[in-house]
C-alpha cells in the first residue's frame, strides 16, 4: 500500500523549507526507506521545486503568487514526486540536460535532480506544468 503526502506551496523561495519538511513527514511515515533514497530523493526534488520557484511565470493574469501542488508517494519500488503549476511553459528538454563547466554560476539545479534520480519528468498539460521526480527504491 502506498502513502501518500500532499500539500499545496507557494511558489517562493521561503517554502523550500516547508518542502523539506513536508519530506521529513513522509520519512517519518515510511521509516523503511533507505538514507541513499532519501538523499537522491529529497535533492532532485527541492532542485526541481527551487528551478519552479526561480525560472516559470505566471502564465495569465490572475493573483501574482502562484501554488505549486505537491505529492509525494511511497510504494514498496519506488518514491515519486509530482508537482504541478500553473507557470509558463518550461523551456527545457531534459534529455539535453548536462553539468555545465565549473566555472559556471549557474545551470547546476537540473543537470543534479537528473543525476541523482531514475527518472525526472517534465510535461506541459494545458495551462499547468507537471514535474514528476521518481526515484527506484535500492533498499
Amino acid at each position: 500500500m502506498a502513502t501518500a503526502h500532499e500539500a499545496v506551496l507557494v511558489a517562493r523561495p521561503e517554502d523550500i523549507e516547508v518542502l523539506q519538511d513536508m519530506v521529513a513527514a513522509l520519512w517519518d511515515a515510511e521509516p523503511g526507506v533507505g538514507g541513499t533514497d532519501r538523499t537522491r530523493f529529497e535533492m532532485a526534488l527541492v532542485e526541481i521545486f527551487a528551478n519552479v520557484v526561480e525560472h516559470s511565470e505566471r502564465a495569465h493574469g490572475g493573483p501574482p503568487v502562484r501554488r505549486v501542488a505537491v505529492t509525494l508517494t511511497v510504494d514498496e519500488e519506488q518514491v515519486q514526486a509530482v508537482l504541478v503549476d500553473d507557470g509558463r511553459p518550461a523551456a527545457v528538454d531534459l534529455s539535453a540536460v548536462t553539468m555545465p563547466d565549473e566555472d559556471a554560476t549557474s545551470g547546476r539545479g537540473l543537470a543534479l535532480a537528473v543525476a541523482a534520480v531514475d527518472d525526472v519528468d517534465y510535461q506541459r498539460d494545458g495551462d499547468i506544468n507537471r514535474w514528476t521526480v521518481t526515484c527506484r527504491r535500492t533498499a
